[in-house]
């Protein structure tokens, strides 16, 4: 048994967090101005709450800054950016 059993701190799925609120984040930035306003809500909502529980991780050693707080802020600007877009239409 040459391997080790214990789990490292890399292997937490709390790593994925930051490049998967990523990934939402610029679908739902980009979604914005491609007028797909279902899913770019809900792909800035998500990309908000992975990027947010990505900081709080990554501030504790586990995962990337910079991806989760990327992903953060383009997160909350397609979520805003189709809400805005959706008041001005109404």
């Amino acid at each position: 048994m040459s391997q080790p059993t214990v789990p490292e701190q890399t292997d937490t799925p709390a790593t994925a967090l930051g490049p998967t609120a990523l990934v939402l984040g610029a679908l739902s930035a980009v979604g914005t101005w491609a007028y797909l306003f279902p899913w770019t809500v809900i792909a800035g909502g998500l990309a908000v709450t992975l990027g947010a529980l990505g900081i709080h991780h990554a501030r504790h050693g586990v995962g990337h800054l910079w991806t989760a707080a990327a992903g953060t802020t383009l997160g909350a600007m397609g979520f805003f950016g189709t809400a805005t877009l959706l008041w001005a239409a109404s």
